[in-house]
């Protein structure tokens, strides 16, 4: 996720290596993540404890806010909005991104600088998100709110409209829900539909910066990136874990190459495309042309 107002940005912050200042200390005013990421993780502990087993409607409840959460980031966020892999009808892409943030993955804009910063700097110092230099833990979690803000209308310039930008007037509101929405059900409820569900979903997608970009031997300055079968469950099959694949192609909708390469994603981008609401599907394929992303490499 990310925060709706920071004062540092990345550029700045990583200049001071912020993974040697300890944990606590947060970019600017991205404290506003530290306090959400505390949050939800003390109120799961709490909710473990008080009710273990919520029943299997909660429990269900749950995976289905995950899945369609997952499907926000994955194909909104990830394939439509960052790489342009598609181009969403509106609606569609209002839904998505309205998933992608209840699901606790922060604005449109600042998340696709993020990763599109992640691509153009990819296990170097500047990358934000790099296990190589940070380790595992600022890798997984603590970039989040110690490298500050992507510099978005650098590796953002075609996010510039309202229609993208508004959306960080809706997080505190989306979040607010999110995390509380549950109660209307019961106190079970409350704890599985909300904290628990969103540190499952913050955790799943923090693997893929952390897991993800951990391939031994690789020398300083080359791509880390690998896939992680087991990573697939915890991603409900959507296709993310396959990270070898989308640094190899990261202009490609598709994520799994093969029937062994399950992708979910993918297979909602083939129904959008069927309903007329997903145009100029980049349909990827392991042994053509590498991709490129125009933007990602100007801003680079």
């Amino acid at each position: 996720m990310a925060a709706a107002f920071t004062t540092l940005s990345t550029t700045e912050t990583l200049k001071t290596e912020p993974w040697k200042k300890p944990w606590w200390h947060a970019a600017g005013r991205d404290i506003s993540i530290l306090l959400w990421v505390c949050l939800i993780h003390i109120t799961a502990a709490i909710g473990l404890v008080l009710y273990p087993i919520p029943g299997w409607r909660i429990f269900l409840g749950a995976v289905a806010l995950v899945f369609l959460g997952g499907l926000g980031t994955t194909v909104g966020y990830h394939r439509a909005i960052a790489h342009r892999a598609l181009r969403l009808n509106p609606w569609a892409r209002g839904v998505l991104i309205f998933l992608a943030m209840f699901n606790g993955s922060g604005a449109p804009t600042t998340w696709a600088a993020g990763h599109r910063l992640h691509h153009a700097k990819a296990d170097t110092p500047e990358d934000i998100s790099s296990p190589r230099w940070g380790g595992f833990w600022w890798a997984h979690l603590r970039w989040l709110w110690q490298a500050g803000e992507p510099p978005i209308d650098r590796y953002c310039p075609d996010l510039s409209g309202v229609s993208y930008r508004a959306w960080r007037w809706f997080q505190t509101p989306i979040l607010a829900l999110s995390y509380f929405g549950g109660l209307y059900f019961s106190p079970a409820a409350f704890f599985w539909l909300g904290a628990i569900r969103l540190c499952f979903g913050l955790h799943a997608q923090c693997f893929v910066n952390s897991v993800c970009h951990t391939e031994p031997g690789i020398a300083v300055g080359e791509d880390s990136s690998r896939n992680v079968k087991w990573l697939a469950l915890m991603h409900l099959f959507q296709g993310e874990n396959w990270h070898r694949n989308h640094h190899a192609r990261p202009g490609s909708a598709r994520l799994g190459w093969s029937w062994r390469q399950p992708d979910a994603g993918y297979a909602l981008i083939l129904a959008l495309e069927k309903l007329r609401l997903a145009t100029d599907v980049r349909h990827g394929t392991p042994h053509g042309r590498a991709d490129s992303d125009d933007l990602i490499v100007k801003a680079a």
